[in-house]
């Protein structure tokens, strides 16, 4: 769905403007930009944290796509299957299962190291604030 700027809002007139010129925005650049703002806020949390390397700006990017790939197939049934501990921990263990992601994305990507468990879970948690920040900062 592509979003539409009236004309009265650049050059007083009350007729809108065709979808296909450049005063419209279209889900595939929004995607880009998440996708994008991921890979910077990756890139900033392995800088911060002493056991997490990534090797270069393009590993930040690959990471964030098979992150999104994981959170968008895996999370919804690793979710489903831990209901009953998430809800003893009112939530808490969904910070382990990012964690375990975290370390799962490491394993499959070269040039992106966590050092341990413990790293991929304080990866994730810095993860979630840095992204968050960076989400509100590019809205």
């Amino acid at each position: 769905m592509t979003t539409c700027v009236k004309k009265s809002e650049l050059l007083q007139f009350e007729e809108y403007i065709d979808c296909n010129y450049c005063f419209c925005y279209h889900k595939y650049m929004k995607l880009f930009v998440r996708l994008l703002v991921n890979a910077l806020a990756v890139a900033i949390t392995a800088y911060l944290l002493p056991n997490v390397t990534i090797d270069s700006f393009f590993t930040a990017v690959v990471v964030a796509v098979v992150l999104s790939i994981i959170n968008t197939f895996l999370k919804p049934i690793v979710g489903l299957l831990t209901l009953p501990i998430n809800l003893l921990t009112l939530g808490i263990f969904q910070v382990i299962i990012n964690g375990a992601f975290i370390w799962f994305a490491s394993q499959l990507i070269d040039g992106f190291t966590v050092v341990g468990f413990l790293w991929a879970v304080i990866f994730s948690v810095v993860l979630s604030i840095v992204s968050a920040v960076l989400g509100m900062m590019a809205k």
